[in-house]
């Protein structure tokens, strides 16, 4: 690796106050191996425009204030050195908010919708504490673990602002207020928990909007895996007597009774286990998509014909999944 490289800095930029539209303006600068992405925004506001704005607070990784996208990846850029960045994306570094529409002064945004929904979960504990106790509350370590590790979290917004479901349904909670939902609840302390599983069981903005793609995983500078702790919020919902029958508990069941059934996965028999005979045809338009590419055939979820082929060893499968369930949906 070179000690220092020649690049180029393309920054996103936009005054609320000022501008009728966004624009990028570009940078040249040297980097050095050692600088991280904060030192080149401090670059940009010291030696090209003193206009330049974006937060920045504690520079360690814990205060989650310097979180922005680089090149459409989510970074906290006091965390994220610069030339490992330049490597990854041919020297051209993209500096852009981590909400374009939510953008205040180019780097900086209203994080109003993220603190709302955080707000939402009730995200502390919940308990009748004595005003003047004896002695503290006391957590065994299993009961400290069952948190995993959730309580990391910084709310810098990576993964709120990575979520694709968020992006097209607002009301949806989001990652970082369902992993705040998670921490409290399985916390032996609070007493509020059935309270955050009813409402993370809600169609639309709880658990079952999540569309498994991993993206706040991705984005989390802690490492926390948001998604784990959704898929727990699953279970809990379940093993709670929460979750309600309606199409996202369906859809769930209905994955598990097609692989127990065949050991693939059939999509036109899950839509209809879901949604029903007259809800399937909703989705005719994707279906006639789908058929034309051979993800599924005509007679597909047709009552009384099973044309779906069964997987070698399918008993195997059967037993793992009758070892797993911790439930009984």
């Amino acid at each position: 690796m070179s000690k220092k490289r020649k690049v180029t800095i393309k920054a996103f930029r936009f005054n609320a106050e000022t501008d009728y539209l966004p624009y990028y303006k570009n940078y040249e600068m040297e980097v050095s191996k050692d600088e991280l992405v904060l030192d080149l925004l401090n670059r940009i506001k010291w030696e090209h425009d003193g206009s330049f704005s974006y937060r920045r607070s504690c520079r360690h990784g814990i205060c989650g204030a310097c979180a922005i996208k680089v090149n459409g990846k989510s970074v906290l850029a006091c965390k994220e050195n610069a030339m490992e960045l330049l490597d990854l994306f041919n020297n051209e570094l993209v500096f852009e908010p981590q909400s374009k529409k939510r953008a205040m002064k180019d780097m900086i945004i209203d994080k109003k919708d993220f603190w709302d929904k955080h707000a939402e979960v009730t995200p502390y504990v919940v308990a009748d504490v004595d005003p003047h106790p004896e002695h503290e509350t006391k957590q065994s370590i299993a009961e400290f673990d069952s948190i995993l590790d959730a309580d990391l979290c910084i709310q810098c917004g990576a993964c709120h602002y990575a979520c694709p479901a968020l992006e097209v349904n607002p009301d949806y909670l989001g990652p970082a207020a369902l992993n705040a939902a998670f921490r409290f609840t399985v916390d032996t302390r609070d007493n509020a928990g059935t309270e955050r599983l009813e409402l993370t069981s809600q169609p639309g903005v709880g658990v079952w909007d999540c569309v498994k793609c991993f993206e706040c995983a991705e984005a989390c500078p802690k490492e926390i895996n948001p998604i784990e702790k959704i898929t727990k919020l699953h279970n809990m919902q379940f093993e709670q007597g929460v979750a309600r029958s309606n199409v996202a508990t369906r859809h769930a069941e209905g994955f598990v009774r097609s692989i127990r059934k065949h050991g693939f996965l059939d999509e036109a028999d899950i839509v209809v286990y879901s949604e029903g005979y007259l809800g399937m045809y909703k989705h005719l338009k994707t279906a006639v998509k789908m058929m034309k590419a051979g993800k599924i055939h005509w007679q597909d979820g047709v009552p009384f014909i099973d044309n779906m082929p069964k997987i070698k060893n399918l008993d195997e499968v059967q037993k793992l999944i009758d070892i797993s369930m911790t439930n009984k949906l």
